[in-house]
């Protein structure tokens, strides 16, 4: 008897369901490549080296990181959109990840549409750092100084269109002063030239730079974030220091290519989900408000995130060539 087109139709796409099926039950067989699309010494380096000991014990199954850096981060995200959606490629997201389609027209990629968002893992705060020679102990004395000396204070950061660079034109455009940008490739030599004195201050993540505070080496005078942090006190948010509204924080999340089985989202999610509500974990993170978070609701999150910063860049009129 011959079968009609629409048995073996069915057939064949009852077949691919049974193998996708198998292949996620089974996953992982194979190293997982977390492609960092920054530079080594950033936030994305801080948070896999807590979170992939213990993943990987879990998963049965090492985690290299991968670094594509380059293009304030596209490079990195255009690869793992294009990537294969068997979860053995996942990318660690930042705030540049959704800044960048404000700034940068004809992007080879949708930040939100060409991934699937696994979990967001922590939310941390811009802190603004100086050298220790600049002589301001406050963001109002810092404001006064660049006034009295317009153009002639530099800050740095790991990037154009990075929340360092947004976190600082802001600045500028709240306190009415010029504050000079010089982008980095990377927040580590953005950090570098800072405790060299070549530049006199930058807005880098909290656990970046909280040793070179701690070691005197340079001076936090206050953090980007909606509330202080029990880590650090004494530290001001920036709307204490007299600029109410002013809120400026980078996030880690983890996202995969667009099409990856729900069966491997979920596994990926539970796992890394039971590393950051471990006490461990949490302690290390230090001033990062680290968050339990479902897919969708990291979607949602990615969604909020991107209109947010939007607004920000039209705002302030910023543009990257």
């Amino acid at each position: 008897m011959r079968s009609s087109p629409l048995l073996c139709a069915a057939l064949a796409a009852a077949v691919g369901l049974a193998v996708g099926v198998a292949g996620a039950q089974s996953y992982p067989t194979r190293i997982i490549r977390v492609i960092n699309p920054n530079q080594p010494g950033g936030n994305s380096d801080i948070l896999f080296r807590l979170l992939s000991p213990k993943m990987g014990e879990i998963l049965g199954q090492q985690l290299v990181i991968d670094y594509r850096p380059g293009a304030g981060g596209n490079i990195g995200a255009e690869m793992v959109s294009k990537s294969a959606p068997d979860g053995y490629a996942v990318l660690i997201a930042a705030a540049s990840f959704l800044i960048n389609p404000s700034l940068i027209k004809n992007l080879p990629f949708d930040a939100i549409k060409d991934f699937t968002p696994l979990g967001l893992i922590v939310d941390i705060p811009a802190a603004l750092v100086t050298h220790p020679s600049l002589p301001v102990r406050n963001v109002k004395e810092l404001i006064a100084l660049a006034k009295a000396h317009s153009g002639d204070i530099f800050f740095s950061s790991s990037g154009p269109g990075t929340i360092g660079h947004l976190s600082g034109e802001l600045l500028n455009a709240m306190g009415g002063i010029k504050l000079v940008h010089v982008p980095y490739k990377g927040a580590g030599p953005a950090v570098v030239d800072l405790i060299a004195g070549h530049v006199q201050l930058s807005f880098v993540s909290i656990p970046a730079v909280m040793g070179y505070v701690q070691g005197g080496r340079l001076r936090m005078i206050a953090q980007g974030g909606a509330q202080r942090f029990q880590s650090i006190p004494d530290v001001p948010t920036m709307q204490e220091a007299g600029l109410p509204g002013y809120e400026a924080a980078t996030f880690a999340g983890i996202s995969v290519p667009k099409g990856t089985p729900k069966e491997i989202i979920d596994k990926l999610n539970r796992d890394i989900q039971a590393v950051i509500d471990s006490a461990e974990f949490r302690s290390k993170m230090g001033a990062g408000e680290v968050t339990t978070s479902s897919p969708e609701s990291y979607r949602q999150f990615l969604v909020a995130e991107q209109a947010k910063w939007g607004k920000v860049v039209r705002d302030v009129g910023l543009t990257v060539n």
